[in-house]
């Protein structure tokens, strides 16, 4: 299947912003981006945009026909856990409804689709878990994202499923993920507090965009892990964040998950193989050091400063980043 036509739905988020940009940079291809809010955060020349709510199976049949893809790629979730845990028919609508929507329309227009899910599809007994693991959501949202993947193999239109964690990064307009909204607080000297029993590899954001676009160019159908090369936790990751940026790890304080209260159960021994991925597409995972190294250039070319007086602007994005606990932290 050659690329001539790419759709990205939730272009507006951080992770399709930068399959936007990476595929606008790195191909050929007529590319149409699209989210539910009425305008794109960032207007590109060379891309189309066009507003639909993947919710609504007639916005989706309208916005397939109208762009014929030849691939689609599925950006948008409901990924705030916790909100999963409780607005549960929201949380089925755009992570069930909507990927089915996705998948009916691909079908008619034989169209590829690639779609992102989580390592909260396993129970976090065990890992790190590979592909062929065996998957057990211990949250309402991991049973929606494993619900999505049933229905897209018992399809039979050519996918990707991209399961992934704790993801991280920088894009204009996007609300604070778990690294932005911590490198925040540090910068205004506001202690928190990171749970030190949840164990996984982060995963920049830009990792996993280029990890689509390969394996689009490569043709590789099917289910991969895409993560990042550091299995550690997220006390842990702060404190190595904090380091890379030049803030206080003494304002940093490590917490039991189960002392938070929070409404969705989450997977404790997590983390993703990524062996499948670096054999067959070629991937080569960041460490966490050069991945925030990345994000520390990115909010400097953007003229924020990642260790001064500016503090990264928080919209709307796709991430979890309610897995510590401040005096406030996004939700």
């Amino acid at each position: 299947m050659t690329l001539q036509r790419l759709l990205v739905v939730g272009s507006n988020g951080l992770l399709g912003q930068k399959v936007v940009e990476l595929f606008v940079r790195g191909s050929s291809a007529d590319i149409t981006a699209s989210s539910v809010e009425p305008a794109p955060v960032r207007t590109l020349h060379s891309v189309t945009y066009r507003q639909a709510d993947i919710t609504s199976k007639k916005d989706v049949r309208a916005l397939v026909s109208a762009v014929e893809p030849t691939v689609i790629v599925n950006c948008a979730a409901m990924t705030n856990v916790d909100a999963c845990e409780t607005e549960r028919e929201l949380a089925w609508k755009i992570n069930v409804s909507g990927v089915e929507h996705l998948a009916d329309a691909a079908k008619r227009a034989n169209a590829a689709l690639v779609h992102i899910s989580t390592d909260y599809v396993f129970d976090g007994k065990h890992g790190p878990y590979a592909e062929d693991d065996r998957p057990e959501p211990l949250s309402y949202y991991g049973k929606t994202k494993l619900a999505s993947e049933n229905l897209l193999r018992a399809s039979d239109i050519t996918c990707l499923i991209l399961r992934t964690m704790v993801l991280y990064g920088y894009a204009e307009g996007v609300k604070a993920n778990f690294a932005l909204w911590l490198i925040d607080s540090l910068q205004k000297k506001s202690p928190v507090t990171i749970v030190d029993d949840q164990i996984g590899n982060p995963t920049l954001v830009d990792d996993l965009a280029y990890a689509i676009m390969r394996a689009i160019e490569l043709q590789k159908w099917g289910l991969y892990h895409i993560a990042g090369r550091d299995i550690l936790s997220r006390y842990d990751f702060s404190v190595k964040l904090a380091g890379v940026f030049g803030l206080d790890p003494g304002l940093i304080t490590p917490i039991k998950t189960e002392h938070l209260k929070q409404p969705a159960p989450r997977p404790l021994q997590s983390g993703l193989v990524t062996l499948k991925a670096e054999t067959e597409i070629g991937y080569r995972p960041s460490t966490v050091e050069e991945g925030l190294q990345i994000v520390r250039s990115q909010l400097f070319r953007s003229a924020r400063r990642p260790a001064g007086d500016r503090a990264p602007a928080s919209v709307q994005g796709q991430q979890r980043p309610n897995e510590g606990r401040p005096g406030k932290r996004p939700s």
